[in-house]
């Protein structure tokens, strides 16, 4: 799969050690959390070392991927590389007790049927192209609009 013609580019993450098993999941389509080999916390965003106990075991568990939005934001300005604006994004506690950033698309931006803090998410995957694959969220519940 190449970029899609006609669809900007969205601005690439680094991926390195530390993270590159979550984009790997995410080519798979699969929400992937870090979790220390040594003690079992999971922890996001990875690191080398457990916050917890200092070891640098690390591995991973795949997430159910779902969780409840704690806060969020529109946001309208600036323009973001490959989004359009305006862009809802969501800071997710996640059911498997980890917070991470999250952007929501099928939502109003506006009005009674925007996001609201308490509204439960699922994972979803939006294939960039043949390298890339980012998780997006989408609302589950309060029917979503078409």
């Amino acid at each position: 799969m190449s970029e899609a013609p006609g669809r900007p580019s969205p601005v690439r993450p680094v991926i390195g050690l530390d993270n590159a098993y979550f984009f790997e999941g995410t080519k798979a389509h699969e929400l992937r959390i870090q979790k220390c080999n040594a003690c079992g916390v999971l922890r996001h965003p990875p690191g080398p070392a457990c916050p917890e106990c200092g070891a640098l075991d690390r591995g991973h568990v795949v997430a159910r991927g779902e969780g409840t939005v704690f806060s969020y934001v529109v946001h309208h300005a600036p323009q973001v590389p490959g989004k359009q604006l305006p862009l809802v994004i969501a800071l997710l506690d996640l059911d498997e007790g980890v917070r991470m950033v999250a952007e929501v698309t099928g939502v109003p931006v506006e009005g009674d049927d925007g996001l609201r803090i308490g509204d439960r998410l699922q994972v979803d995957f939006d294939d960039i192209d043949d390298e890339l694959t980012l998780p997006i969220w989408r609302r589950v519940g309060r029917g979503e609009p078409a």
